[in-house]
């Protein structure tokens, strides 16, 4: 069954129920007890609050029944000018959650739409993403696929 979702642009205001979501997909995530306690969710809501309000992230929130059920980040990282190409932004998307009332209902279709759609017209040239086993599926149907060009270095924490 397909439920009818808003999506909009999140907006500062937000800022605290997108960190309580935050901290919801994260403890999904782990599946079981966490290591270490929670950080607190203040951290998280004036991180979040900060970057929407001065553009530096985006996010799109997906609403059912006016609640928030689902979100979407995206950084704009800037390339290095280039003098025989554009140098156009490329996007790191990350965060995607969609509340487990909600999964399978429209909500991430809706909020991927809305992610690509923006894309497109700002002119991106590559939106990247890290997903998680189970995400996979979908950024593939949205025509996400394997780089081939990049590399990467993890630093051990």
């Amino acid at each position: 069954m397909t439920t009818h979702f808003t999506v909009r642009l999140a907006q500062p205001g937000d800022a605290r129920i997108l960190a309580e979501l935050r901290w919801t997909f994260k403890q999904e995530d782990l599946e079981g007890q966490p290591s270490a306690p929670a950080r607190p969710l203040e951290e998280a809501e004036h991180w979040i609050r900060d970057r929407l309000r001065n553009g530096q992230w985006l996010a799109w929130i997906a609403e059912a029944g006016g609640e928030i059920c689902g979100h979407v980040f995206l950084c704009p990282v800037e390339r290095m000018p280039d003098p025989y190409s554009d140098n156009t932004p490329v996007g790191y998307v990350t965060n995607f959650y969609v509340t487990p009332l909600q999964r399978n209902k429209g909500a991430g279709s809706a909020l991927l739409e809305a992610l690509n759609r923006h894309s497109r017209r700002v002119g991106f040239d590559t939106l990247i993403v890290w997903p998680s086993e189970r995400s996979s599926p979908l950024w593939q149907r949205y025509g996400f696929q394997p780089p081939e060009e990049l590399l990467e270095l993890p630093f051990d924490a």
